[in-house]
C-alpha cells in the first residue's frame, strides 16, 4: 500500500512506462502528454482523449522517439486496434462496420428477443451495470462515435475529426420499430460504420464514418452478437471479409487489453528499435452523411382511404428513390377534426439510393396530407 501515492507527477517523472486509466479529458491529456515528452511509452484505454486529442498526442509521441498503445480504447479485449495498424497495413481497408458498444446491444438485443420496451431494458442494463445512471454516453452513441473516430483514422490514414462523426441513438426505437424488423428478417442494432466512398460532387475518393441504428439480416454474422457483447467486421482488399469478436468492455476484458499493451512496450523497451507512428499519409477528404448510398426502410402511419398509395409512391418516384418492397401491417384509428379516421402502417423498402435523395424523400412524405405520422425511418446495412 505504501506505493500508492495521489501525486502523479511523481510517478510519471523518470518511468519507462505510464499506464493512463483515468478516462475524461483533463488532467488525462496533460498527464500523458507530460509522459511523452519526457521519453516514457504511454498505454492508454481512454478512447474520449484519443477521438478528441489523437493527433496532438501522436504528434508529440513521434516528436520524441516515444510509442501511444491504445488496444483497450475500443471494443475492450478484442484485438482490433492491432490488426489495423500492423497486420492490416499492408492491405487496402475498404469499409469497417461494428457493434462497438456493449449497452446499447444489451438493450436493443433485450427488446429483440424477449420483446421489452427500450425503458425496461435500459432499467435491466443499469441494474446489471452496463449502463451508467446518466446513460447519455451510450444511448445517444457518444461513446460508438469516440471509437468510430478511432477506427476509421487507423483504416484509412486519415485524421477523422469527432465531430466528422455523423451520430444517431437509440432512444427513438420503439418495440413496435423493433417488431416489424423482426418479420422483415432483420435485427436493429447500433452500428459504427466506416467506409471509403466516391464523393457524388467531386467523384473523388473520401470517407465516411457515422454511428446509427439501423436494421441487419439475421444471417449476417453481426446478427448473432447477443447481449453486452462488441463484435467489428473489416472489409479488406485482399484479406477479403474478417471478424473481431467477444466482450467490449468489463474490468477483467479491459485489463487484458492493457496489459497486452504493457507487454507490447517492455518487449520495445528491452529489445530497443523505433515506435509505431500514427499514419495520416492518406490524408482523405470527410465526407458528410448525405454523400453515403445506403437504403431505408420507412415506417409509415397513413389514413386508409383511396389513393394513398399512389400517393406516397408519387414522392419516392420525384427524389428518384426506387421502391423495392411495400407491405401493409395493423390498422388503427387516429381523430381528425374531432372524429375517428382509420389508419393503417405501411412499411416501405428501398433500393440503394444516395442519403440525400433518401432524406429528402422522407421530408415529403411527412407532409402529405394521406400521412398521419412517419413512425420510424432505418438504415439497412450489410447487404
Amino acid at each position: 500500500k505504501e506505493l500508492f501515492t495521489t501525486d502523479a507527477e511523481s510517478l510519471i517523472l523518470g518511468a519507462d512506462i505510464v499506464i493512463e486509466v483515468m478516462g475524461g479529458l483533463e488532467p488525462a491529456r496533460s498527464y500523458i502528454l507530460q509522459a511523452i515528452n519526457s521519453g516514457a511509452d504511454v498505454v492508454t484505454a481512454n478512447k474520449a482523449l484519443l477521438a478528441t486529442h489523437g493527433t496532438e498526442l501522436f504528434e508529440a509521441a513521434e516528436r520524441v522517439g516515444a510509442q501511444l498503445y491504445f488496444e483497450a480504447a475500443v471494443a475492450g479485449a478484442i484485438p482490433i486496434i492491432r490488426p489495423l495498424r500492423e497486420s492490416l497495413a499492408g492491405d487496402r481497408v475498404k469499409r469497417i462496420m461494428g457493434i462497438v458498444n456493449g449497452t446499447t446491444n444489451y438493450i436493443l438485443d433485450k427488446m429483440d428477443t424477449e420483446g421489452a420496451s427500450f425503458d425496461d431494458a435500459l432499467a435491466v442494463a443499469t441494474e446489471l451495470g452496463y449502463a451508467e445512471a446518466d446513460p447519455t454516453a451510450d444511448v445517444d452513441a457518444f461513446d460508438a462515435a469516440q471509437k468510430a473516430s478511432i477506427l476509421a483514422s487507423l483504416a484509412f490514414h486519415t485524421t477523422i475529426p469527432l465531430e466528422s462523426v455523423h451520430r444517431e441513438g437509440i432512444r427513438e426505437i420503439s418495440g413496435k420499430t423493433v417488431e416489424l424488423a423482426k418479420k422483415a428478417g432483420y435485427v436493429v442494432k447500433l452500428l459504427a460504420v466506416c467506409e471509403r466512398l466516391t464523393d457524388p460532387a467531386t467523384g473523388e475518393e473520401g470517407v465516411s464514418a457515422r454511428v446509427y441504428p439501423a436494421l441487419i439480416s439475421r444471417e449476417h454474422p453481426l446478427a448473432a452478437v447477443h447481449k453486452a457483447n462488441n463484435a467489428v467486421f473489416v472489409e479488406a482488399e485482399a484479406a477479403g471479409s474478417l471478424m473481431f469478436y467477444g466482450a467490449g468492455a468489463g474490468g477483467p476484458e479491459t485489463a487484458s487489453a492493457v496489459l497486452g499493451d504493457l507487454v507490447s512496450a517492455a518487449r520495445r523497451h528491452v529489445i530497443g528499435g523505433p515506435g509505431l507512428g500514427a499514419s495520416t499519409h492518406a490524408n482523405l477528404p470527410v465526407l458528410p452523411i448525405s454523400a453515403i448510398t445506403t437504403r431505408y426502410h420507412v415506417t409509415l402511419s397513413v389514413f386508409d382511404r383511396p389513393g394513398v398509395l399512389a400517393s406516397v409512391a408519387e414522392e419516392f418516384a420525384k427524389h428518384g428513390v426506387s421502391v423495392e418492397l411495400v407491405e401493409q401491417g395493423t390498422f388503427g384509428s387516429e381523430a381528425v377534426s374531432g372524429e375517428a379516421a382509420p389508419t393503417a402502417t405501411l412499411v416501405i423498402g428501398t433500393h440503394a439510393a444516395l442519403e440525400s435523395d433518401l432524406a429528402a424523400t422522407v421530408s415529403a412524405l411527412a407532409q402529405l396530407d394521406a400521412v398521419s405520422s412517419v413512425v420510424s425511418v432505418l438504415r439497412v446495412e450489410g447487404a
